[in-house]
């Protein structure tokens, strides 16, 4: 569980650090706009550009904030954001394990994956049409993690309903099939370093890995062929790596076959 584990902490502490900015903290402002050691502005590329639709301006260290991010995401880390910093994760993964212990197999609204990249359209397009940045302006994600930063309440009804519709509504619905960050993650980081590599000549087809995946149509190798997952919807959240008995996923940096595995690249803690 220790990629569990890291994702917890990582968001918790990320989090903390904005909670406990001060006049010259490490970490000041939120998820949407910060600023890293009192210097390095951080953006949410997303918000930037909705802003700019609305506006048809932008600010010089807004813009600088959103490249750095886009390169962090967009270089290597691909939808890492997902998995290890967004505070609706473990909302999510807490109402993906009570439909598991309850059993609840039905899902009574099913959507296309692909009706994020609609909404990320839409976000888009309404942004320049009604000159406001349309998914900033009434995103959950904002809420909630604005809420626990600034300790108001009112992010807790929407974590609720979040977690409710997560479990009793729909599979994986909010961030899997709705969530248009999410779509703008997966379309920035298609071609980001760091990915899950699958080797094919130790998978058992056990098939635990498909057990846990939010994204489960990224692992369309697994027991077919050695390859790297190169879908940009990939969470780098590792659930299937800790799963896998057979040491057969694991980190890459590249996309390495043959003798350089992705059990040897595992092993070496990467």
């Amino acid at each position: 569980m220790r990629y569990l584990v890291s994702r917890r902490i990582a968001q918790a502490g990320i989090l903390a650090l904005f909670a406990w900015s001060g006049a010259h903290a490490f970490l000041r402002g939120n998820l949407s706009a910060s600023v890293l050691l009192d210097h390095v502005p951080l953006s949410d590329p997303f918000a930037v550009l909705q802003v700019y639709l609305a506006s048809l301006t932008w600010s010089g260290e807004a813009l600088l904030g959103a490249l750095i991010i886009l390169g962090v995401y967009g270089l290597f880390l691909g939808r890492a954001f997902c998995a290890w910093v967004c505070p609706i994760n473990p909302i999510v993964d807490g109402a993906a394990w009570v439909r598991h212990k309850l059993r609840l197999t039905r899902a009574y609204l099913q959507m296309p994956k692909a009706t994020r990249y609609v909404l990320l359209a839409l976000s888009l397009i309404l942004s320049f049409v009604l000159s406001l940045p349309a998914f900033e302006s009434v995103s959950y994600i904002g809420i909630v993690q604005r809420g626990i930063i600034f300790g108001t309440s009112a992010w807790v009804g929407v974590a609720l309903w979040l977690f409710c519709v997560d479990s009793l509504v729909g599979d994986k619905l909010i961030c899997a099939h709705l969530c248009p960050l999410g779509a703008f993650y997966a379309l920035v980081g298609r071609y980001a370093l760091l990915k899950v590599q699958h080797h094919a000549t130790r998978c058992t087809r056990c098939n635990l890995c498909f057990e846990v995946c939010p994204e489960v149509q990224v692992l369309w190798m697994v027991g077919l062929k050695s390859a790297a997952v190169n879908s940009g919807e990939c969470t780098r959240c590792g659930r299937c790596i800790e799963v896998c008995a057979d040491d057969a996923l694991g980190f890459s940096l590249l996309d390495i076959k043959g003798s350089f595995g992705a059990g040897q690249i595992k092993d070496k803690g990467l």
